[in-house]
């Protein structure tokens, strides 16, 4: 294997190239301390080492200094990890390290969540945006029926009606143009279409919402 090029990244760091593709970021004082240079031979030896002692060390306390600022699920650890270029392998073992400890739980991480907005968002919503947070479906779901089994339970019709009131719709008033702009707007915010069109056809001033 041969370092075929070491690209300065910043003022301390370099990205290092093996056989012409990218292979890790070292920083300059690793690199001469383990004699990596531009356009020489870099042994299976000292290969093996950066990746499975110096990147899995330095990528696991990365990950802690992340925690230490704010919560995270994996999914959004795996991506900071990437986005700093730590190779697949290390950030497996960076992320599973931290789950040993607890310090990352994306069953805790979406109760949290959900708890906190079960007042303001759909279900719908609400999975929609764990997801894109990196949590599984199964897991989100998991959430859902744990705080459910503790009582902590949505009652969708409420959330409408208070948007309604919100919105100053009128169901004795309201055209056709005002019930299809408002069916949009509550369906963009993950409501059930049946729920949102018997909400937009009774009277919200009544009991029966």
């Amino acid at each position: 294997m041969i370092v075929t090029q070491m690209a300065g990244l910043s003022r301390s760091r370099y990205k290092i190239y093996v056989d012409g593709q990218f292979a890790f970021i070292l920083y300059r004082g690793e690199a001469r301390e383990l004699a990596i240079e531009e356009g020489k031979e870099i042994s299976e030896a000292c290969y093996r080492q950066v990746m499975t002692e110096l990147l899995p060390k330095r990528a696991k306390k990365r990950a802690m200094n992340l925690l230490v600022s704010k919560d995270y699920t994996s999914g959004q650890l795996r991506e900071k990890l990437r986005q700093a270029s730590y190779p697949d392998a290390c950030i497996d073992e960076a992320v599973a390290y931290v789950e040993s400890y607890g310090y990352v739980d994306d069953l805790r991480y979406a109760k949290d969540y959900i708890t906190y907005h079960l007042e303001d968002k759909s279900r719908t919503r609400m999975e929609q945006d764990l997801m894109r947070k990196g949590i599984a479906k199964d897991t989100i779901c998991a959430a859902f029926d744990q705080l459910e089994q503790t009582g902590a339970r949505q009652d969708e019709m409420a959330m409408i009606r208070r948007l309604l009131e919100k919105k100053k719709y009128d169901v004795r008033t309201a055209t056709m143009q005002d019930r299809q702009r408002m069916y949009g707007f509550l369906y963009r915010k993950g409501f059930h279409a049946d729920a949102i069109s018997r909400a937009l056809l009774l009277d919200i001033t009544s009991n029966s919402l």
